[in-house]
């Protein structure tokens, strides 16, 4: 395989966590979902605390063969600067038409600038993109270890060693930390409306989201080596296990946490990510194992795309809705949950259906663009 050529694997595997991601974000009902399709409520990694860090790591991946093609083909250096800010902005942008649609011009939407959240899963990725993109091409390797290094011990010795102000330790605690006092103090009254007081894309937290993206980078850099197969899988391997084994470790003295980013986490679910990605550069690309991939290809190809509709769709299905013959208001994905899951399905098994057939109908849509050779990129 040349060193820029498109990994089939990674496209299969970003297919499987946007899905993921589709999964876990339109449950029928959130009164019942499976332990594993929620959030760990602080400490601790479920399978739903995996998506956005594999997410992330795919983007450095991505980074190491797409920046290294583009510069191959001897394009200049500032079109390739703009270029990235570019997608930045518009990935940003995006996150916030996400945040804020309808924008209270229809459906009786309920809309302020005054609150609309700024941070976000769109807006990570366009700060993080935007970072290590500059990093990995201003940067030598040797480098961009140690400036992951410092980002993952800076962060831990801040969140550990920083006494809060007006609290006066530091801690770990939801709404007492410093990553979520220093988001009262710079957003205010723009953050995630289900805790008003701290934001699991915040700002401080953002910042080891970057070495998760270097993790990413450095696992790109490999599979683009002269390296046998063999011997980039078996890496994969040895290397996730050490960053898993050192993730568990250091979880001891800062626990495992999506909503803080924590560094321990950082490296446990890198360490997941590059057992996942070699199990499936192992079977797709090496030994040709394909007849079960195409539909996380199809995903996997439009995902920025199927993740920014999918959520406005779902979001109109809460804000389409009507009065009942009782007097009660009835969301269109209320009636659609009640009619056709929950009227033959337990409470659970009915919130998993109406999930998965988000998921397949979402797929029907996305196959008519890769049928098309429609890929929509940013």
């Amino acid at each position: 395989m040349k060193p820029t050529e498109r990994l089939l694997s990674l496209d299969v595997f970003r297919g499987i966590t946007i899905m993921g991601m589709i999964l876990v974000n339109n449950p029928g009902t959130w009164s019942a979902i499976y332990p594993q399709l929620r959030h760990a409520e602080w400490h601790g990694c479920t399978f739903t605390d995996l998506i956005f860090p594999f997410f992330l790591f795919i983007v450095g991946v991505a980074i190491s063969y797409s920046l290294t093609k583009r510069k191959s083909q001897g394009g200049s250096m500032k079109s390739l600067y703009l270029n990235i800010f570019r997608r930045s902005v518009i990935l940003f942008l995006l996150g916030i038409i996400l945040a804020g649609f309808p924008f209270g011009l229809m459906l009786d939407h309920q809309f302020s600038w005054a609150t609309i959240r700024i941070p976000g899963v769109l807006q990570r990725i366009a700060v993080v993109y935007l970072v290590a993109s500059i990093l990995f091409l201003k940067t030598n390797t040797k480098a961009q270890y140690w400036i992951t290094g410092a980002i993952l011990i800076g962060y831990a010795a801040l969140m550990s060693l920083v006494p809060v102000p007006g609290v006066g330790y530091a801690n770990y605690e939801p709404t007492t930390n410093l990553a979520a006092y220093l988001d009262q103090l710079l957003l205010g009254s723009h953050l995630w409306s289900a805790s008003k007081v701290w934001d699991p894309e915040g700002i401080l937290s953002t910042l080891p989201a970057i070495g998760t993206v270097m993790l990413g980078i450095f696992t790109g850099n490999l599979l683009r080596s002269d390296k046998d197969a063999a011997s980039k899988t078996v890496w994969m391997y040895i290397w996730g296990s050490a960053l898993m084994l050192a993730g568990w470790i250091w979880s001891f003295w800062f626990p495992l946490n999506k909503n803080i980013w924590t560094s321990s986490y950082v490296l446990y679910t890198g360490g997941l990510a590059l057992f996942f990605l070699a199990f499936c550069y192992w079977f797709i690309d090496i030994k040709k194992v394909t007849w079960w991939i195409k539909p996380f290809h199809v995903y996997g190809m439009n995902a920025i795309t199927v993740f920014f509709l999918s959520g406005i769709i779902g979001r109109l299905l809460y804000l389409i809705k009507w009065e009942s013959t009782e007097g009660t208001m009835i969301t269109l994905k209320g009636y659609i949950f009640d009619t056709f899951f929950l009227s033959w399905l337990n409470p659970i098994n009915a919130s998993l259906g109406f999930a998965i057939t988000y998921i397949v109908i979402w797929l029907g849509l996305m196959w008519i663009l890769y049928a098309k050779k429609i890929f929509i990129k940013v």
